[in-house]
């Protein structure tokens, strides 16, 4: 076998990683700042600025009055929306960055030169050097285990040729878990705007039950007012009744105190005759005035209010089981409704039978 490429170099997998990391605009490495789009493709900030620029030529600099653009994505035509900030309102994307400046440092730094003195030995044959790879136990071993040791039943290949494959491969993982980590980060820029997207509709919603709750106590105490104003009612009704009977009776004590009055007076007249004159009068109006004793009266219990006991039982138990969505129990009524429906229009009309 002839292994000339003993002297290897990293040229394919790097030439690899590097095009992965070319903006699409000026076809060069990412310069940073790397801007990521909503799209998730990578920019150049100048490009991004170019692109951005040419696409809407009234937007001179960030000072200006003009509030935001648009403009589309080179690599996906996806339409890029920018605020007042422009492309400085776009992100950066660190872990591109962090990547090329690892591959600047790899490409900068001079490549180590496997020559026939760097590689390593045979552990079962001391003089010979590994340079084959075993595919059937995937480890590297020497051509004298091929032909007569452990590997000598096994498929072989060139070391080169292993060594190139699994560097590609590598290079490739490398590109892939580029874009996963995009695909990740714009999964979390979209779980942060699912994360604000509850903050405002909580917030709403807290301001509606706010709204209905505001409502229930405006009713409440329009209902309160209502019930208070019936009780001042019979209150002045009861009060101002009892009132004029005892106007009625203050009338009736005052008219039998002068009548009383005038009869202790005849009682004084020295004749007889006098006396007769007046007494049948006054007996008369002293027997008007004791029939006038049975007037009208207050009745036990007339002074009572507990009529207007309210009884809120039902409605706390309504309030305390106040709940969003619908009641289950509505739930179940409508049900039964739609059942008993059913029914009726399923059964025949008997009557005319």
């Amino acid at each position: 076998m002839d292994f000339q490429s003993n002297i290897i170099q990293d040229s394919g997998p790097m030439d690899n990683l590097e095009k992965q990391l070319i903006c699409p605009i000026c076809l060069e490495i990412f310069s940073k700042p790397v801007v990521i789009l909503p799209c998730q493709h990578n920019l150049c900030r100048k490009c991004a600025n170019d692109v951005f620029q040419a696409a809407n030529p009234y937007y001179s600099s960030r000072g200006t009055n003009i509030t935001g653009g648009r403009f589309r994505c080179p690599s996906c035509r996806h339409e890029v929306v920018l605020d007042r900030h422009g492309v400085y309102g776009l992100q950066r994307n660190l872990l591109v960055e962090n990547i090329i400046d690892i591959y600047k440092q790899e490409s900068s730094s001079p490549r180590p030169i496997k020559t026939k003195a760097e590689q390593p030995m045979c552990v079962e044959h001391e003089d010979e050097k590994i340079n084959i790879y075993c595919l059937t136990c995937k480890v590297p071993t020497c051509s004298m285990c091929k032909v007569f040791g452990a590997h000598k039943n096994c498929e072989v290949s060139p070391l080169q040729n292993v060594y190139q494959k699994q560097k590609t491969e590598l290079s490739d993982g490398i590109a892939a878990m580029v874009a996963g980590n995009e695909r990740i980060q714009a999964i979390l820029t979209q779980m942060e705007s699912t994360c604000k997207a509850i903050e405002e509709n909580s917030t709403r919603q807290k301001q509606l039950l706010g709204e209905k709750f505001d409502g229930l106590y405006a009713l409440l105490e329009e209902k309160k007012g209502e019930l208070l104003a019936r009780i001042s009612v019979e209150q002045d009704t009861k009060v101002a009744f009892v009132r004029g009977l005892s106007q009625k009776y203050r009338e009736q004590l005052e008219s039998s105190s002068a009548l009383m009055q005038t009869a202790i007076s005849s009682m004084d007249e020295p004749g007889e005759a006098s006396f007769l004159l007046n007494a049948k009068e006054l007996l008369k109006e002293m027997s008007n005035a004791t029939r006038q004793n049975a007037a009208e009266r207050v009745e036990p219990g007339y002074e009572s209010m507990d009529h207007f006991t309210l009884d809120t039982q039902e409605v706390e138990e309504l309030l305390s089981a106040i709940d969003f969505g619908i009641d289950d129990d509505e739930d179940f009524e409508e049900g039964d409704e739609e059942e008993d429906l059913g029914e009726e229009t399923e059964r025949p009309a008997g009557g005319e039978q």
